[in-house]
């Protein structure tokens, strides 16, 4: 037996044809660890995120980096997941996309969030980074909502929502970094992503893992154009 056995999402695949969003190895995690530190995802003095993790300073950066996603799959469960994937270019770990969910069974719902280190910014990976989970919740898992939130000032997130379809979706006032900020809520429906739904991305390994996320195996999502397996 093997550990993909045991824990089928260390097989999943999205590809693109620029990049793959895996689940991340234990080398993956060391590689995102250390580049989150070294490479950083953000200019120190504007902060994207509503955990402010990166203003932890080296080597504890690292280390709660590394506990934070073994902690995602410690706590995983049907009912209640959080599928953070590394973005990998040209063989290269570049960031991290997250989506997650609770009673997606029942609400067919997930909240996405995304970073990459700043050497692979600017290069058009953030939307397509988004675009491949996004058909790993409409097209392979049977999503009928994607939510995403950005601070005001985050251009880089907000365009990429606008590109890809979302409609906003309200505003809310967050503590961050000890000043209030307004941070913009954007959601995309399953009829809205259709309209926009992409032929090139194709998902591997999910058939195993729709019990991890709450999904009949035997339901429609499954056998979905784009998903392999």
């Amino acid at each position: 037996m093997s550990l993909s056995d045991v824990w089928p999402l260390f097989d999943l695949r999205v590809k693109t044809p620029s990049l793959e969003l895996r689940y991340p190895s234990d080398d993956d995690i060391a590689v995102i660890a250390e580049r989150a530190a070294s490479d950083g995802v953000h200019d120190p003095s504007f902060m994207p995120f509503t955990v402010e993790w990166t203003d932890v300073p080296p080597p504890l950066q690292q280390r709660n980096s590394a506990q934070h996603m073994w902690s995602l799959r410690a706590n995983w469960r049907p009912d209640s997941w959080a599928c953070n994937l590394v973005c990998v270019i040209d063989g290269r770990v570049a960031g991290c996309q997250t989506a997650d969910a609770d009673d997606f069974s029942v609400l067919r719902s997930a909240t996405t969030g995304s970073y990459l280190f700043r050497p692979e910014q600017g290069k058009g990976a953030g939307t397509e980074m988004r675009a491949a989970m996004l058909h790993l919740l409409f097209a392979g898992l049977g999503a009928e909502l994607a939510t995403s939130a950005a601070f005001e000032d985050n251009h880089a997130s907000i365009g990429v929502s606008k590109h890809l379809g979302y409609a906003p979706d309200g505003r809310r006032r967050v503590l961050s970094r000890g000043q209030a900020r307004e941070q913009i809520a954007f959601r995309l429906t399953r009829d809205a992503w259709q309209n926009r739904r992409r032929d090139d991305i194709t998902i591997e390994g999910l058939q195993p893992c729709l019990e991890l996320f709450g999904v009949t195996p035997s339901a429609p999502a499954s056998t979905d154009a784009g998903v392999d397996g």
